[in-house]
């Protein structure tokens, strides 16, 4: 759920406390007072995610894709891309500060493309409903609160990496599973799982295949990146980095 401040939520999406009445859910915002305007006042123009689910469907079928159904046991990927992609996604609510400071930045000068920072949950959004345009940033605050509303922390991970692009075709982690190792996501090393991670940043520039030199450098990033977060120890991941990938 949201961290809502105030409770005395009331009819017309106003709160009754001593904030002053602010438009839900500027009430709970703790980001700069201008941001929480703007954060309020974009809530009920973007759409509902109540259907997040069957847009993954579509996305995935659209590609001939297999749907991961629910996170793999061992979830290796998901515990790699999160520790490379957000650090802090189980502690946030959909958007950090650094991300906020990024994004406002990027909006502000109007600057083409991704201005990075931003959290799975705006990058789920990103896939599933806006784009990359400067409003589209915006509407992905939005729509990131409203899958943390909506969602389990659980769930958004699960779709996250069921839509996530790994490169060569490969819509989701069950496809770039089966399609690199020949294996289902529950049977991949940490290795395996390392080099996947890493794709997701850019899959075309770290492509196995093409750029091996630069693939093997990303897997290497995202193996450190397990160490500082504390899943692999030092000597894991050596070990893991100096396994073979087994490739298909």
């Amino acid at each position: 759920m949201l961290p809502v401040r105030c409770h005395r939520r009331l009819r017309g999406g106003l709160c009754g406390c001593s904030c002053g009445w602010a438009p839900w859910p500027a009430c709970w915002w703790s980001g700069p007072p201008l941001a929480a305007v703007g954060v309020a006042a974009l809530w009920p123009l973007t759409p509902t995610v109540a259907g997040a689910e069957g847009r993954i469907q579509q996305r995935l079928s659209a590609h001939s894709a297999a749907d991961l159904y629910s996170l793999p046991t061992p979830d290796r990927t998901g515990r790699a891309v999160i520790a490379t992609e957000d650090a802090r996604f189980f502690s946030h609510h959909g958007l950090d500060s650094v991300g906020l400071l990024r994004a406002a930045f990027g909006v502000a000068s109007q600057r083409k493309g991704d201005p990075g920072g931003a959290t799975l949950d705006q990058q789920l959004a990103k896939n599933l409903y806006t784009g990359r345009s400067w409003v589209g940033q915006l509407a992905q605050v939005e729509l990131s609160f409203k899958l943390e509303n909506a969602y389990s922390k659980d769930q958004i991970l699960e779709m996250y990496l069921s839509t996530v692009y790994f490169g060569h075709g490969f819509y989701g982690l069950s496809a770039a599973s089966s399609g690199y190792f020949g294996v289902p996501p529950s049977q991949l090393s940490w290795a395996q799982a390392s080099l996947l991670a890493g794709l997701v940043q850019a899959p075309s520039a770290y492509d196995p295949y093409s750029h091996r030199a630069l693939a093997r450098s990303r897997q290497r990033h995202v193996l450190d990146r397990l160490v500082a977060v504390g899943t692999l120890s030092a000597a894991q991941a050596d070990r893991s980095y100096a396994s073979p990938l087994g490739f298909r």
